[in-house]
């Protein structure tokens, strides 16, 4: 249980950390993209969260704390991929 919480600890200091330098290059440029890879990343760092606060304070099974953070983690995904779709 320690290696989870570590694991989601590095989780969250690094997809903030993206989220934040992306959200920050937005503003500076004003892309859409980069707003679009902002919320991304934001969405698979909260689903990270989200499962590991469900599951270790909250008493949800692990699989259920798996089935958010997949399904956070696939809209997350599809919102970069539209991201870099969007480019001009």
């Amino acid at each position: 249980m320690l290696a989870i919480l570590v694991i989601k600890t590095v989780i969250l200091a690094l997809g903030g950390g993206i989220t934040f330098i992306a959200y920050k290059a937005h503003r500076r440029t004003g892309e859409p993209s980069l707003r679009a890879l902002a919320a991304g990343f934001g969405i698979i760092t909260f689903g990270a969260l989200l499962a590991g606060i469900a599951h270790q304070l909250l008493g949800v099974e692990l699989q259920i704390g798996v089935l958010i953070n997949s399904l956070l983690v696939a809209i997350g995904l599809a919102i970069i991929m539209y991201s870099l779709y969007i480019q001009k």
